[in-house]
């Protein structure tokens, strides 16, 4: 069962009168478990939806429509499938008390898999589920593979239903589906000999299996060395060597990459981040794969766009400090093309303590610490990534406090400032130099 949670204007659905919060129970009588069934049901052109009004009168909904025709029903969003682990090394147990409550949701969703590219692991997935995944062709999927030994598989995510990843990988793969895979690395767990066998694994299910990203685990001081601790430089230099045969073989005889490692296996190495050859078509770059090339290279691609902005004596950006060197090298030309001294202030991550560095979950108070005192002619540059839709940080503080407190500076996203750049001097897109 769904609710209505909107009406499209001059909708189907808005000449008919339906009403927000109604409740749609079958189409074409099948049974409707939640927005992905709808959005799958109510594709055809010929409908009978029963429903339950918001007075609680079962109504019948007989519909003929043109396929250019908007139906207008727009669920009210499901509620989230959460997830049946405890894995060791959680980001959720890594969070400071007293978080906002959507910091606490443990989704193992396959609908946000398929709708927003999340992550999941399957273990909250029994037969009929997978066949429901292989009925509507729910594909591709993002799966948390992390190992392919069954029983390493159950110690890093406590669930004895992990170790049957491999059987529910070729159920989906046999009937077409896709999926990108993903490894998130812990030390003694599933790296060295470990990842040589996932990796093997995943490649030989065929090409099926879109991708394998392999992601260095990240903790806060809440749960660092309970039970998992960080990678060494010299395990993140192994983990990327392990990457390179299967890429040359992927290549071979796939025509493209397969395997990548995200940017933070490359920092915490102390290695240059590869060119752009080496993400392909960007398959992962929500994954944090190929982010760090694509601000280098737009950074690149826009230099000549900046000039100076009146009023403006000095730049402060705002950054983690896993970025800070980067954006120290940028500063030199930023500083000429715009007339202004630039400064790098690398926001210390209270917190969430020390060992977390991206710029994405920097709180709007750390900012604010360490990027304070300012004064008149200062622009100040925020990361675009650390800001919700709502215009929230990591720690609930809006991007408006933040303006304010900051105050006389003017403050600007890195993807604002990009975008005012662009209209002063016309050139491709570039992504957020935040």
């Amino acid at each position: 069962m769904v609710r209505i949670g909107e009406i499209g204007a001059g909708s189907i659905a808005e000449a008919l009168e339906l009403r927000i919060g109604t409740r749609v129970l079958a189409v074409n009588g099948e049974p409707v478990r939640d927005s992905l069934d709808f959005a799958f049901l109510a594709a055809e052109n010929e409908l009978e939806i029963e429903a339950i009004a918001p007075d609680g009168k079962p109504v019948v909904y007989d519909i003929s429509r043109d396929p250019s025709e908007s139906l207008g029903i727009v669920p009210a969003p499901d509620k989230v499938r959460e997830c049946a682990n405890e894995c060791v090394f959680c980001f959720i147990d890594g969070n400071p008390p007293g978080a906002r409550p959507p910091l606490w949701v443990r989704d193992d969703d396959f609908r946000l898999s398929f709708t927003y590219g999340s992550y999941v692991t399957l273990t909250n997935l029994g037969p009929k589920g997978l066949q429901r995944l292989v009925d509507q062709r729910i594909s591709p999927l993002y799966v948390s593979v992390h190992a392919t030994d069954p029983q390493v598989r159950i110690r890093l995510l406590k669930n004895r239903r992990a170790g049957l990843i491999m059987d529910q990988l070729r159920l989906l793969l046999d009937a077409g589906l896709e999926v990108h895979a993903q490894v998130v690395l812990c030390p003694g767990w599933n790296n060295g000999r470990e990842l040589d066998r996932t990796i093997r694994d995943l490649y030989a299910l065929g090409p099926g299996v879109l991708s394998l990203s392999v992601v260095p685990v990240g903790l806060t001081r809440y749960n660092l060395n309970r039970p998992v601790r960080l990678l060494s430089q010299g395990e993140a230099t192994k983990a990327l060597e392990q990457t390179h045969a299967p890429r040359g073989t992927a290549m071979r005889e796939r025509g493209h990459s397969w395997c990548y490692a995200a940017d933070e296996l490359f920092l915490i190495a102390g290695r240059e981040v590869p060119s752009d050859a080496y993400y392909d078509d960007w398959p992962l770059l929500e994954n944090g794969v190929g982010a760090l090339r694509t601000l280098l290279d737009g950074f690149e691609a826009k230099k000549d766009a900046l000039s100076p902005v009146p009023g403006v004596e000095r730049v402060r950006v705002a950054t983690g400090a896993s970025m800070r060197p980067y954006f120290e090298r940028m500063a030199p030309t930023v500083s000429r093309s715009m007339g202004c001294d630039v400064e790098v202030v690398a926001v210390e991550n209270r917190y969430f303590g020390p060992t977390v560095t991206v710029a994405g979950l920097l709180s709007g108070t750390d900012v604010v610490a360490d990027a304070g005192n300012c004064r008149a002619g200062d622009l100040v540059v925020l990361p675009e990534e650390a800001l919700n839709a709502d215009g929230l940080f990591i720690d609930g503080t809006a991007l408006a406090e933040v303006e304010a407190l900051l105050s006389p500076a003017v403050v600007r996203t890195g993807r604002e400032l990009t975008e005012t750049l662009s209209r002063r001097v016309p050139s491709p897109p570039a992504p957020s130099l935040g």
